[in-house]
C-alpha cells in the first residue's frame, strides 16, 4: 500500500506542472494585459510597472521565475491587489470554501448514505420515493434557482436567518450556504447508494448469507455495505472538489468571500499570478483527493489492493 502511495504521490507531480504550464501559456497568450484599464497610464509608470512584476522580461523567463517562487512555496504577488500576494489572498479566502464546502459534504455523506441505504431496503415505499424525488430536484434544479428560493422561505419569509454576508464564521450566516449544497450533494450520493446497494443486494453471496440466516441488519452492515460503498466513494472526489472550490454560485448568491470571488475577480481583471495560484491549489486539492478515493477503493475491496 505504501509503495502504491508513492508512486501515485509521484505520477501526480507531472500532472501539476503540465496544468500549471497550460494555464500560464493559455494567460498569456489572451489579448490584453493586468495593466489594460479605463483609466490610462504614462508610458513611464507602465514601464515601471511591467518591470516590478517582470512582464518586461521573455515569457520563458518568466516562466522560469515564476516556477522558482513556486517551489520556495510563493505563488507571487497580486497585480491588481495593492499590497497582497497571492498567499495572503488565498490564506484568507480559503478557509471560507472550506468551512462550506467541507461541512456541506461531511453532511451530504451521511444524509445521502443513510437515505440511500433505507430507498434500497425499503424498495418503492415512501421512503425511496422521496429519495429518488429528492434526487430528481437535486440534479434537475440548478443552484442559482435553488439558492434564492432558501432565501425567500428562510430569511425574507420567516426571517429566520440572515439572506447573505459573512461575520466571522458566526453559525447562523452559514447555515443556508451549506443546506444549498447539502442539498445538491445528498441529491447524488442519496440515488447513487440507492442504486448501488439495490444491485448488491441481488448478488449470490447476499443469497448465501440470508440462506444461513444471518438478519438484514448484519446482512447489510457486515456483507453489503462495503461493495454498495465502491460508487459513491468514486463520486466523493469530484463532490468535494465543486463544494469546496466550484462554489461560485453559492458564494456569489450569498456574498461569501470564498475562492469563487477571486477566481472571478483573478480572470475578470487578468491577474496572472492570483489565476496561476487558484490553478495551482485546484490542482493539488483534486490530485490529493483523487488520491484519498483510490486509497478507499483499495481499503473497501481488498482485490483491487493487489
Amino acid at each position: 500500500m505504501w509503495s502504491y502511495t508513492l508512486r501515485r504521490v509521484l505520477a501526480a507531480i507531472p500532472t501539476v506542472f503540465v496544468v500549471i504550464t497550460v494555464c500560464y501559456l493559455l494567460l498569456h497568450a489572451t489579448p490584453g494585459g493586468p495593466f489594460d484599464s479605463d483609466r490610462k497610464v504614462s508610458a513611464a509608470v507602465l514601464a515601471n510597472l511591467q518591470a516590478k512584476y517582470h512582464l518586461d522580461l521573455p515569457l520563458w523567463q518568466q516562466y522560469l521565475l515564476y516556477l522558482k517562487g513556486l517551489l520556495q512555496g510563493d505563488l507571487g504577488a497580486s497585480f491588481r491587489y495593492a499590497d497582497w500576494s497571492v498567499n495572503d489572498l488565498v490564506a484568507a479566502a480559503l478557509p471560507v470554501s472550506l468551512a462550506i464546502g467541507g461541512i456541506a459534504m461531511l453532511v451530504a455523506v451521511v444524509v445521502g448514505v443513510s437515505l440511500g441505504i433505507f430507498a434500497a431496503l425499503r424498495q418503492n415505499s415512501m421512503v425511496d420515493h422521496f429519495v429518488m424525488l429528492l434526487g430528481n430536484m437535486g440534479s434537475a434544479v440548478p443552484s442559482f434557482v435553488l439558492g434564492p428560493v432558501l432565501i425567500i422561505i428562510f430569511a425574507i419569509g420567516l426571517k429566520w436567518l440572515p439572506a447573505g454576508g459573512w461575520n466571522d464564521f458566526e453559525l447562523r450566516f452559514l447555515v443556508l450556504p451549506i443546506a444549498l449544497l447539502t442539498i445538491i450533494n445528498v441529491s447524488t450520493i442519496g440515488r447513487v447508494m440507492r442504486g448501488s446497494l439495490i444491485e448488491v443486494m441481488h448478488s449470490n453471496f447476499i443469497r448465501t448469507a440470508r440462506a444461513k440466516g444471518l438478519p438484514t441488519r448484519v446482512v447489510v452492515m457486515r456483507h453489503a455495505l462495503k461493495p454498495a460503498l465502491l460508487p459513491v466513494v468514486s463520486v466523493l472526489g469530484p463532490l468535494a472538489i465543486s463544494s469546496i472550490t466550484s462554489a461560485l454560485v453559492t458564494e456569489t448568491v450569498f456574498s461569501l468571500p470564498g475562492l469563487g470571488k477571486l477566481i472571478v475577480n483573478g480572470a475578470g481583471n487578468r491577474d496572472y499570478t492570483l489565476v496561476l495560484g487558484l490553478v495551482v491549489l485546484i490542482t493539488v486539492l483534486t490530485v490529493t483527493l483523487n488520491l484519498l478515493v483510490d486509497l478507499a477503493y483499495a481499503w473497501l475491496d481488498p482485490k483491487i489492493r493487489y
